[in-house]
C-alpha cells in the first residue's frame, strides 16, 4: 500500500503540472496586420510544499489511517516583454523598466542601428560628389 504523503503530494504536483506548461512562459504568437509577429514571454515562479506526520493508533482510536497531512502549492507570472517578430528582425520589447539605466541599455541596439544606417549614406553622398 502507498503511504499517504505519496498520494497527497502525486496530486498536487499533477495540479501543478496544469497550471504551468510551456504556453505560460512561452505565450501563444499573436499576428499583425503589419506583418509582424508578437510573441508574450513571462516569468513564472512556484513553489511547492508537503508534510505530514504519523500517530499511534491508540491516540486516534476512530481512524484506519493514522496519518495527518497536507501541501500547498504557490505560482506567480510576472510578464517580462514581449518579442516582435518581423521583416526587419527580431525586437524584445520589455514589459516594465525599473530605472533609466534599464531603458538606456533596452534602447541601445536600436540606437547603434539607426547610426549604422547613417553612416553607409554619408559615405556613398561623399562618393557622389554631394556634400553630406
Amino acid at each position: 500500500m502507498d503511504h499517504p504523503i505519496g498520494n497527497l503530494m502525486q496530486t498536487t504536483l499533477e495540479n501543478i503540472k496544469d497550471m504551468v506548461d510551456v504556453n505560460t512562459v512561452i505565450g501563444e504568437p499573436i499576428p499583425t496586420a503589419g506583418g509582424d509577429t508578437i510573441i508574450p514571454v513571462s516569468k513564472v515562479s512556484f513553489g511547492f510544499l508537503a508534510g505530514g506526520g504519523e500517530y499511534e493508533l491508540n491516540q486516534l482510536p476512530q481512524s484506519d489511517t493514522p496519518f495527518a497531512g497536507g501541501s500547498g502549492a504557490g505560482v506567480s507570472v510576472q510578464p517580462v516583454g514581449f518579442l516582435v517578430v518581423g521583416p526587419s528582425g527580431v525586437r524584445v520589447l520589455p514589459a516594465q523598466h525599473l530605472t533609466a539605466w534599464e531603458r538606456a541599455v533596452s534602447c541601445a541596439p536600436q540606437v547603434l542601428e539607426d547610426i549604422r544606417a547613417l553612416i553607409p549614406q554619408k559615405e556613398k553622398k561623399a562618393q557622389d560628389g554631394q556634400e553630406p
